[in-house]
């Protein structure tokens, strides 16, 4: 059993899951820091020096400034800005994935094209029908020219 684990750790497709995972989380961490230090201080400049990350709404009725007050008073809010801030890095990373994607597609076409698979069929001497290139009798005339 040990070793049937071994194997499937080692196996390339769960190595490159691996790799995959990892730079994923680090992407996502690289996208919150675009959204968070790069985008959202102009837009809430432009939409009247709103600082996105302290949007939010108390639960317990009081007045406080910063999230941070907030969660030192250990005050249960909704948190608007934190929502709008993780919705634009969900689009910002959708739309990079949707990329990614699309160009690794096409350059699996263009090698799909480049490299065209063996003929999986041939046509029999005798009848003209399609077989498979296996066979050595043909199933419609019975050929063993085949």
């Amino acid at each position: 059993m040990f070793e049937e684990f071994k194997k499937f750790l080692i196996r390339g497709n769960m190595v490159d899951m691996a790799v995959g995972f990892i730079f994923g989380a680090a992407f996502a961490t690289l996208v919150q820091s675009l959204v968070k230090n790069i985008i959202m201080p102009p837009v809430g400049m432009l939409l009247g020096k709103v600082d996105f990350s302290n949007l939010f709404i108390a639960l317990d009725g009081n007045s406080y400034n910063t999230i941070a007050e907030l969660e030192k008073a250990g005050t249960p809010a909704i948190k608007l800005g934190v929502f709008v801030n993780d919705t634009i890095s969900f689009l910002i990373l959708g739309t990079v994935m949707f990329i990614l994607v699309k160009s690794y597609n096409k350059l699996r076409a263009k090698d799909l094209e480049a490299a065209p698979l063996p003929p999986s069929e041939k046509i029999c001497s005798q009848c003209a029908m399609s077989i498979p290139v296996a066979a050595k009798i043909c199933p419609y005339c019975s050929n063993k020219e085949v």
